[in-house]
């Protein structure tokens, strides 16, 4: 029996956005088959597309590829939309000024103004996160 290959690994093996192989699918350029709700690539179809042998991630670079993401809610209390802006914009100036080879990280900050609560959502790296709400707790500490 074949090796069979998920979306995400196929376009990882081919450099590819994973809506481009759903759609090489979909089109029939890729023949796959349903399993629930996910497809699954056969390793005999995915060399068929590519014309020779299914590209191979090399060990290390699986092992360099895998990240820790988490997913995290900040939320402050009692705090003024004066505070609550000087707080966002450092949290978006940290995010901006991240070094080049830091993983993903995504910031969302919303500020209700009836109830003075600012609401952070962090997505991205186990230890830039930590980072992060660290710096807004220190921050809000020496206020």
């Amino acid at each position: 029996m074949s090796e069979l290959y998920s979306v995400e690994q196929v376009a990882e093996r081919l450099g590819l956005h994973v809506k481009t192989v759903r759609n090489y699918v979909r089109e029939g350029k890729l023949k796959a088959v349903r399993i629930g709700k996910q497809y699954r690539i056969a390793g005999e179809d995915l060399a068929a597309l590519t014309g020779g042998a299914v590209p191979t991630i090399a060990r290390e670079d699986a092992r360099r590829a895998r990240q820790i993401e988490v997913s995290s809610v900040v939320a402050i209390d009692a705090i003024s939309r004066h505070d609550a802006d000087r707080v966002m914009t450092l949290v978006m100036a940290a995010v901006n000024g991240r070094r080049e080879g830091d993983g993903p990280m995504r910031v969302q900050t919303a500020y209700d103004e009836e109830r003075a609560r600012l609401r952070i959502m962090v997505l991205g790296d186990a230890q830039p996160s930590a980072e992060l709400i660290r710096m807004v707790s220190a921050l809000l500490e020496s206020r």
